[in-house]
């Protein structure tokens, strides 16, 4: 069985796996569905019909927006802020009534593969993908996709290099290209131009 806090709100129709944490304060909408053994830090954000794999760990203070989607052993580290209209107003053009909250054609995708992490502070744009064992670090403005296991950073997030699946930076993009790399860890990739895959 799950375990939520008794601050939390969790409304109709979510879907909590085994072993799920739910810490004070968060609050999760109607549609949403979290795998097995998910820790979702306080305060966090969770829209409807969400929806996240199994093993993913949520900081606090983390607001998931409607058309998230987050595959198995994703990090989300805490204040970190998604997005999904790009061009978002309040009301309509003739000022007098407010645009509902509930997701239209203006509403964007995004999608988090397995393995990434997101650091602290981020926001993560719409309309694109965070790579498989990807890296975005603390405080990165994500405006364009992420490819599989790149480090990005900065404002806008840019790639900078190649990280292992154990979380370690075993290339930087600046230097001499070869065709195959090992981590300290014993996992080998190839490197293909900016392309990393499995080796």
């Amino acid at each position: 069985m799950a375990k939520v806090h008794p601050t939390a709100i969790i409304e109709e129709g979510v879907t909590l796996g085994e072993g799920t944490s739910i810490w004070d304060n968060v609050h999760i909408r109607h549609g949403a569905t979290l795998g097995d053994e998910c820790i979702v830090g306080e305060k966090s954000y969770i829209a409807y019909d969400v929806k996240i794999g199994n093993r993913v760990k949520i900081n606090a203070m983390v607001y998931i927006c409607a058309a998230v989607t987050i595959e198995d052993g994703v990090m989300i580290s805490a204040s970190t802020t998604f997005t999904n209209d790009r061009f978002p107003r309040a009301t309509f053009p003739d000022l007098k009534s407010l645009r509902p909250s509930e997701p239209d054609e203006h509403t964007l995708p995004t999608l988090v593969r397995e393995g990434a992490t997101i650091g602290a502070g981020c926001i993560i744009g719409n309309d694109l993908e965070i790579g498989r064992w990807s890296m975005v670090g603390m405080g990165s403005v994500v405006t364009k996709s992420v490819p599989d296991f790149h480090l990005v950073l900065g404002s806008p997030a840019r790639s900078v290099g190649a990280v292992c699946k154990c979380g370690s930076l075993f290339h930087r993009f600046s230097e001499l290209e070869k065709e195959v790399y090992s981590c300290d860890c014993g996992l080998d990739y190839t490197i293909d131009g900016t392309t990393v895959t499995e080796a």
